[in-house]
């Protein structure tokens, strides 16, 4: 069976055709792509430069006589008989191209059969128009790149939603609210990197195949090593080598890179993610809880100009400090119905998740409880940057058991916007506990939670040889863009999120 085209595949599929036959109307003509123009100016930086129109005039800048060399693709092209206006743009934006007849003779005639689309080359000198907008008087003009496909008339609304996301080279042609996202991803990477330079942590680099996949509990991706026929895994995170490395003494690490869990696609999550993980030997989860409020608040100030920001229609401000708030307080001021005692009374919680709707899983203590009425009920509440701290030992694997209460950890994660932004704790050295707490996760692995994690030998080894007291902290750098950038789905900051294969007839 096949497809019946609809009236806009069919126009779409009709300019293609028109456009194969140019270009090999062009390859009968000689070299259809060329490769030997050399462009020295940007229009983005022309444009701030000659910003200025009461100064740059019309005659002073061809008194200026500022020779440019441009490439770009053609946006928008009108025609009017002996002269002519073409938009083009490069990677820092947008200039527009006065085609005179007269002085650009074939190339004039040839550039009239061109699409919106095509990439051109162009050199001349600048001006400004009789409606003050900033120009490059055209002295040559070159075809650089033959576009076959037309660009979208419009780029917006529910059905092309996809179509952004599987064509984001289109999506970053047209929208230019799209580029200025990926712009300050960038920008927020490099200014995170810097702010923990500046206080010598060490970038390093960890394996992404794991023997033994731990660090979180999560559902890995499984694969296979073929020569040595060894069943490996994608790392879940970089959590159990960055901690060797403070063991080698490297005593302040740090990698920034993806992640890979084998979980559900939503707004929230990809399969694959990027994170900043970071340990600090001789830091408590308070000094680690200090360095992420910093480290959030400076890249903001740093990349937007501002601590205050908008997201998905909220006002966040992440200049004052921080709130700080214990699992338990929260669950309490936010559930009037459970009290104190009920908080490790496993019969009284488990009633209380009934009474939530929460569905409950055999093998749960009143630890991971307590976690999943704080995330039916309190998470989405948290607009202003809040730390949660406090975490149970049970759902807390990895993290420090508190002094003051032993069923308790040295853990903390950041909430803003109703969203988790970061997670951190004070690291468990003792090589005992942790080689304990392994176990438990067997246990439960084994008793069908297919997201707890494996017994890792090697590092209760390196525990063994010594862990100074650590702090660590993982930021999700997805769900941090999303925060700087007012964007509701981390599809939206990720240049090729995950997508179902395309189908066809």
């Amino acid at each position: 069976m096949t497809d019946t085209p609809t009236p806009q595949h069919a126009d779409e599929n009709h300019l293609i055709a028109e456009r194969r036959a140019k270009l090999k109307a062009l390859r009968g003509q000689g070299i259809a792509f060329p490769n030997d123009f050399r462009r020295d100016s940007y229009a983005g930086d022309l444009q701030s430069e000659f910003e200025d129109a009461e100064r740059w005039t019309t005659e002073a800048l061809e008194g200026e006589g500022r020779q440019v060399a441009l490439a770009g693709r053609i946006l928008l092209k009108r025609v009017m008989g002996k002269a002519s206006f073409v938009q083009v743009q490069d990677e820092s934006g947008r200039i527009q191209l006065f085609l005179q007849a007269n002085a650009l003779g074939e190339a004039y005639d040839a550039f009239k059969g061109w699409d919106v689309g095509d990439i051109v080359g162009a050199t001349g000198v600048l001006t400004r128009t009789r409606t003050g907008e900033l120009s490059v008087k055209v002295a040559t003009l070159r075809l650089l790149t033959k576009s076959l496909r037309p660009l979208p008339d419009k780029w917006h609304g529910l059905s092309d939603v996809e179509q952004r996301y599987r064509q984001r080279y289109v999506d970053l042609i047209v929208s230019p609210e799209a580029r200025d996202v990926f712009v300050k991803r960038s920008r927020i990477i490099r200014a995170m990197r810097a702010w923990l330079d500046a206080r010598r942590f060490l970038e390093v680099e960890t394996p992404m195949m794991h023997y033994i996949p731990g660090g979180a509990t999560a559902k890995p991706f499984v694969t296979h090593h073929n020569a040595l026929d060894l069943e490996l895994y994608l790392r879940v995170a970089p959590e159990l080598y960055l901690k060797r490395l403070v063991v080698g003494g490297l005593e302040r690490v740090y990698e920034i890179n993806r992640n890979f869990r084998n979980d559900g696609v939503s707004t929230r999550h990809n399969p694959e993610f990027t994170m900043l993980e970071l340990y600090e030997a001789y830091a408590t989860y308070t000094e680690i809880m200090d360095l992420t409020e910093g480290v959030i608040r400076d890249v903001a100030q740093e990349v937007l100009g501002t601590t205050a920001v908008e997201w998905d229609g909220q006002a966040i401000d992440l200049g004052p400090a921080f709130r700080r708030w214990s699992m338990t307080d929260a669950v309490l001021e936010h559930n009037p119905e459970i009290t104190a005692a009920d908080l490790r009374d496993l019969d009284a919680m488990r009633a209380h998740c009934a009474r939530l709707k929460i569905a409950v899983k055999a093998g749960w203590g009143w630890g991971k409880l307590l976690l999943e009425v704080f995330e039916k009920t309190v998470e989405h509440t948290l607009i202003q940057p809040t730390f949660i701290t406090d975490h149970p030992v049970e759902v807390s694997p990895l993290a420090r058991a508190s002094d003051a209460d032993p069923e308790l950890t040295d853990r903390f994660e950041l909430f803003i916007g109703g969203k988790e932004l970061a997670n951190g704790f004070s690291e468990l050295n003792d090589p005992e506990d942790q080689a304990a707490r392994f176990q438990a996760q067997v246990d439960a692995k084994e008793g069908g939670d297919d997201e707890a994690m494996h017994f890792d030998a090697d590092y209760i080894r390196a525990l063994e040889v010594g862990l100074p007291p650590t702090g660590g902290l993982g930021i999700g750098i997805d769900r941090m863009v999303m925060l700087l950038t007012d964007s509701a789905s981390i599809r939206d900051v990720l240049l090729f999120p995950y997508m179902r294969p395309e189908t066809h007839g």
